[in-house]
């Protein structure tokens, strides 16, 4: 999957890191939230990017630990990186939500069920939107945040403000 390489080959580019240390970043991040990575695909990532050549393994002993291995891009991982970049950033964009298919649904179910799925929604986004702000308040001004990763969060949050919005508008309707 091209994200999910275009986002290890990028946490690689900044500095060479473990794939667990690649985990923690994609936690800390929050990444998961806006794309859909898990751990167990980034362990695979990383070895496939390997056999690709696009990426570098060394193993790194620290003190009496056992030893890790720690990846750093090859030069044709930093082709591949502005190969991606260029890729992605050329297509279209698309917006998936899971709600949608609720949505599209929502006619067979009666008034009732109708509102119980969009009190679901509306819940779940107001969640999200807490945490986001939180985050957001959180991250603000420390050291080692960049400006690229404040700038999803904030874009996160004003999409969970338009379809907080929205919902509501709809529930007017029903």
């Amino acid at each position: 999957m091209a994200t999910i390489d275009l986002i290890v080959l990028g946490m690689l580019k900044k500095e060479a890191l473990s794939a667990y240390d690649i985990q923690k970043l994609v936690k800390y991040r929050n990444i998961s939230r806006w794309v859909r990575i898990s751990t167990p695909s980034i362990y695979k990532k990383v070895i496939q990017l390997e056999e690709k050549g696009l990426v570098r393994g060394t193993v790194v002993q620290e003190g009496k630990m056992p030893g890790k291995v720690v990846y750093s891009l090859t030069p044709r991982g930093e082709q591949e990186f502005d190969r991606l970049m260029l890729e992605l950033s050329g297509k279209p964009v698309e917006i998936y939500l899971d709600l949608n298919a609720v949505i599209v649904n929502l006619e067979h179910f009666t008034p009732g069920q109708q509102k119980v799925c969009l009190d679901n929604i509306e819940n779940h986004v107001r969640v999200l939107k807490s945490y986001l702000e939180d985050n957001i308040c959180q991250k603000a001004g420390l050291p080692g945040i960049p400006e690229t990763g404040m700038a999803v969060l904030q874009q996160q949050f004003i999409l969970a403000q338009a379809i907080e919005t929205w919902v509501a508008g709809l529930k007017e309707g029903l």
